[in-house]
């Protein structure tokens, strides 16, 4: 059994990444593995926006980060920086930033690269998609 630390840098839609990143820990989390937390960093913190709405025909990839975090209690962080950048907020990050809409909420929760350096000590692997 191996501890993983999986980091998305890629979006939700576009690319396959972030949909192999996720298959990818779900299989982990599947065969026993712990994973630790899976870090969205670039625009990979675009998964997390809560206004990402799919064809009803689509993969709702945020619906299955969110459902997969539930099932197995994996914490979603996204890097705060690269979050801001590219306007996805928390409901304090808009409170701080004097704005009335905000597009990520819980159990996505706004981290930094602190956190990834010191889950990558702890983990025997990280992987990145």
């Amino acid at each position: 059994m191996s501890k993983f630390i999986i980091q998305v840098n890629s979006p939700a839609y576009g690319s396959s990444s972030s949909y192999n990143a996720y298959r990818f820990t779900e299989t982990a989390l599947k065969n026993g593995h712990v994973v630790d937390k899976v870090f969205f960093y670039q625009d990979g913190v675009l998964n997390t926006n809560h206004l990402n709405s799919p064809a009803s025909d689509e993969f709702d990839l945020g619906k299955a980060w969110l459902s997969l975090s539930e099932r197995y209690n994996v914490p979603l962080v996204n890097c705060v920086s690269a979050a801001l950048r590219r306007g996805v907020l928390s409901q304090t990050d808009a409170n701080e930033n004097q704005l009335s809409h905000w597009n990520m909420e819980p159990p996505f929760m706004m981290g930094g690269l602190g956190e990834l350096v010191v889950g990558i000590e702890s983990a025997d692997r990280l992987v990145s998609f």
